[in-house]
């Protein structure tokens, strides 16, 4: 029984080994960018070493799977808990439009997809790929919701990838031009988070028209974590970071 104990406190423990260098190197990638990351950087600010991040995952590019395959379990999940918070009364273009902005309040706060995607866009290792291929069940998840205001409102057709393309490009804005988010509405406020609703609000104005969604469903939100709900235990923590 004791050396039971002590095989899966061992597992325990290497598991959290692992998550630690990939919170690091999630950080580092974010912040670096992929090129510029070298598996001594990580092992340094892990505070590891050298030959355990390549017993654990071999090669840099495993350590950016592995994070990209947590990164897409935790909106994965979130994807399921905004839709079950969704009011099942809703008629199906409010529930797209629910959907969409729920997950870009998720994605103006939680940073690291927006900042790995467009860091692997500029790599020429096929990162993007992995990352737009990495889960099918993501992209089925939406599908369904537009499948099914198309089912139901037939005169109003709305593509899947319009409105992947209009969250992306709205989440990926203020990572990428903060300087010029800040300096749209630096005459009415000095405060990033103001500036950021505003942006978020914009959002709303570009895709009720598209869902055939009256202005009553616009939020006015003092934050945009104000619009983030709860998250289910165990959500990955490497959302929390970067």
């Amino acid at each position: 029984m004791k050396e039971r104990k002590q095989g899966r406190r061992s597992a325990e423990d290497a598991q959290k080994t692992k998550l630690d260098i990939l919170k690091v190197a999630a950080d580092l990638f974010s912040k670096l960018g992929f090129e510029r990351v070298s598996l001594r950087h990580i092992s340094d600010k892990a505070g590891v070493s050298h030959s355990l991040i390549r017993h654990h995952f071999g090669s840099k590019e495993s350590i950016w799977h592995s994070i990209i395959d947590e990164l897409h379990d935790s909106i994965a999940e979130y994807m399921s808990v905004v839709y079950k918070n969704i009011p099942e009364s809703y008629p199906a273009n409010l529930k797209l439009f629910e959907f969409s902005r729920r997950m870009l309040a998720y994605m103006l706060t939680f940073k690291q997809p927006i900042q790995l995607l467009a860091d692997a866009v500029r790599q020429e290792d096929g990162l993007v790929d992995y990352f737009m291929n990495n889960r099918e069940d993501i992209e089925d998840f939406v599908v369904g919701l537009v499948d099914a205001h198309n089912h139901n409102f037939p005169e109003n057709q709305i593509r899947m990838w319009d409105t992947k393309w209009m969250i992306i490009m709205y989440a990926h804005a203020p990572v990428s031009l903060t300087p010029f988010l800040t300096e749209t509405w630096a005459d009415e406020t000095n405060e990033f988070e103001e500036c950021l609703v505003r942006h978020f609000m914009l959002f709303e104005q570009a895709m009720a028209p598209k869902l055939g969604v009256d202005k009553s469903a616009y939020t006015s939100p003092h934050r945009v974590t104000d619009l983030i709900h709860t998250l289910p235990a165990p959500l990955c923590s490497l959302d929390n970071i970067g």
